[in-house]
């Protein structure tokens, strides 16, 4: 009778083991992507379009704050030459984490952990996974994006539902 149960149990433990590491992920305290990229350029001979600025301008600017994890950084909407709009992190360092996501938000930055789960509350526009937790790097923002209603930007936790870290964006 001893045995069944003792099988049982064991079985129990490793699965929620399992289910534990595959959900939490927690090598990820222990791993680090860095990602260095350089704004882009517009090719050579290329125009910029009818009534665009010929450089690159930065729209808005906004320092990351940490939320659920220590979170450091800024981050700039700019618009490229052929307007085009990108979000530019630099020196970005937060932690390595399961299914990191880039948003555009309308909802307010908040300090402290009531800022961890406002983010999904409102509008969002997702730009793609994070890249990486360290560095500088860039995401393309659809043209139709409107970027008057989405003034700020968060790393989010897609798994856990929660904000690594977010910055208010301000007009430059």
């Amino acid at each position: 009778m001893r045995r069944p149960l003792l099988f049982t149990f064991v079985a129990i433990v490793g699965l929620s083991i399992g289910a534990g590491l595959a959900l939490f992920e927690p090598w990820r305290i222990f791993t680090s992507t860095t990602v260095e990229e350089t704004i882009p350029s517009v090719p050579a001979g290329t125009a910029a379009p009818a009534g665009k600025n010929a450089g690159t301008t930065v729209l808005a600017r906004g320092t990351l704050i940490t939320h659920e994890h220590d979170t450091t950084g800024t981050v700039a909407i700019l618009r490229l030459p052929d307007g085009t709009r990108i979000l530019r992190f630099e020196d970005l360092n937060t932690s390595d984490g399961p299914d990191l996501r880039v948003w555009l938000t309308d909802q307010p930055v908040l300090e402290g952990t009531a800022g961890w789960t406002v983010f999904d509350d409102g509008k969002h526009v997702e730009l793609g996974e994070l890249k990486g937790n360290k560095g500088s790097q860039n995401y393309s923002i659809p043209a139709d994006v409107d970027l008057e209603t989405l003034t700020s930007v968060s790393i989010w936790c897609a798994r856990f539902h929660v904000s690594f870290g977010a910055a208010e964006l301000a007009a430059a």
